[in-house]
């Protein structure tokens, strides 16, 4: 154990961030290093926001090609690469619209809503070992907490354009999140119980002889695909995009919104699409700890040296594909179907496979 733990070692981040603040320490004061620090995150954070958004639309489109048997955007730069650059310059340059009877105030204040609550949602997330902003010791729940903010953007959004059909979409999406934000916390309690912790680098250090998602058996697996459909419709994203429906409602709760403010709910979408594929390989797939194979030493010693930014990037990208998969595989569902899958399916069996679980921790069975 004592020879993992040097190895992971080689690739941890905690000697940087801490030469960085003693940098800062020696040269201004307490107060003024703590906001120098903040503005670096928060730059940082601003540039990975944009680099996801550029990433994650090319992916979006390619893996719909995929599906569809196309081959996606390929004209603009090398197959296809500069298409979501052209589109980000095309949105910039946007003139920002608003209807007559609009309340501009909240019309203004709802995509800012969205966005922040994504940006504090990220803040908590474990990109590899010391590279976190925040390491609270109830990160799990700090992050379904923020989380759950966005839908109040939404709601405002859909009330404050004076549109019938921002309207509908809006109170479908703040039914549907509220519902669905059940099945994310339970099926994440569900693992809380292995681990016995809410914080997010104590349950990646829970997993260095195994991930939680094979350590767990049965339980954990129902779990794990319990908070991948339940994610999904929290997401808003098809099979479950009806707050946006484009055959019903024309765009949604966004319909009114173009230019920036536009962008910002299009950037939050899949900032969170991110975060949530982030919680997932954290909690289930061992977050940046490699994949080790029992007693295979020579195939875990070459595991080991893969970065571990890399493990996780690679897991967050396996759950995004997932999601992006169910997308356009099936239909739209309709709201009713929507809300008897949470109530009548999805519930029932989360709070079956929480007791369950707890019964195989109180007993001691789990690997």
């Amino acid at each position: 154990m004592n020879r993992l733990i040097l190895k992971i070692n080689i690739y941890d981040f905690t000697p940087l961030t801490q030469a960085i603040h003693d940098a800062l320490s020696e040269s201004f004061s307490p107060g003024i290093t703590t906001l120098i620090e903040m503005v670096i995150i928060g730059i940082a954070f601003i540039t990975l926001f944009t680099i996801l958004g550029l990433v994650m639309v090319y992916a979006e489109r390619k893996v719909a090609a995929l599906f569809q048997q196309r081959l996606g955007p390929m004209r603009v730069g090398f197959f296809g690469t500069a298409q979501t650059i052209a589109d980000a310059i095309k949105l910039l340059l946007k003139e920002p619209l608003m209807t007559k009877n609009a309340d501009k105030f909240l019309f203004n204040l709802a995509p800012f809503f969205v966005i922040i609550a994504s940006f504090l949602a990220i803040a908590a997330v474990p990109f590899a070992k010391g590279l976190q902003a925040l390491d609270f010791n109830i990160g799990l729940f700090y992050i379904v907490a923020v989380s759950s903010l966005g839908v109040i953007g939404i709601l405002l959004a859909g009330w404050s354009s004076n549109n019938k059909y921002s309207l509908i979409g809006s109170m479908r999406s703040g039914a549907q999140i509220v519902s669905y934000e059940l099945s994310v916390g339970l099926s994440l309690l569900t693992m809380v119980v292995l681990t016995g912790t809410l914080q997010l680098s104590e349950i990646i250090e829970s997993q260095q002889d195994g991930w939680w998602i094979f350590k767990g058996h049965i339980p954990a697996f129902i779990a794990f695909i319990v908070f991948l459909v339940a994610s999904t419709a929290e997401l808003n994203r098809g099979p479950f995009d009806l707050a946006e429906a484009e055959s019903e409602l024309t765009a949604g709760f966004h319909t009114e919104y173009s230019g920036m403010k536009f962008s910002f709910f299009f950037l939050a979408e899949f900032v969170n699409l991110f975060i949530v594929a982030a919680i997932g390989a954290t909690v289930f797939l061992g977050g940046w700890m490699p994949f080790h194979l029992g007693n295979w030493e020579g195939f875990n010693l070459i595991m080991d040296f893969v970065p571990p930014i890399f493990w996780f990037l690679a897991k967050v990208s396996f759950i995004i594909f997932i999601i992006m998969w169910f997308k356009w595989t099936f239909p739209r569902l309709r709201i009713d179907q929507l809300l008897t899958l949470e109530w009548k399916y999805l519930l029932p069996i989360n709070l079956v496979n929480i007791v369950v679980m707890a019964f195989i921790a109180m007993q001691g069975w789990h690997f």
